[in-house]
């Protein structure tokens, strides 16, 4: 018997990607905030800007946006953590990225990790 592997599209790359970001940034929250404030915040996102606990990473922008007004200033900590583990978990080196990029917003700098992945 042969089996034959097939390499993903790039709909599957994609989607797999999205998932790892989502993933990430729930584990961030839930650590960060716990259960019920993770809850609270992902209630949120969906009534406020229609953005799904599994669209995070498709609706990037929103979620930052939605957020930043939750939160406030706090905000920029929580996208610190999250970008800390989305390049922790590419193997990059956060600090070369970020200074190359930190004029960037929170949305971007995640789109261009996605798009380097």
């Amino acid at each position: 018997m042969v089996i034959t592997m097939t390499p993903m599209t790039i709909s599957q790359q994609t989607t797999k990607e999205n998932e790892k970001i989502s993933k990430i940034i729930d584990r961030v929250l839930r650590q960060v905030f716990g259960e019920e404030a993770t809850r609270l915040i992902y209630r949120y996102l969906e009534n406020r800007y229609a953005v799904k606990r599994n669209e995070i990473a498709d609706k990037i922008d929103l979620f930052a946006r939605g957020l930043e007004e939750f939160l406030r200033t706090g905000a920029y900590v929580v996208e610190r953590k999250i970008l800390e583990d989305i390049y922790s978990s590419y193997g990059l080196l956060r600090r070369l990225e970020l200074e190359r990029i930190r004029d960037s917003d929170f949305a971007s700098q995640v789109k261009l990790l996605m798009r380097k992945a």
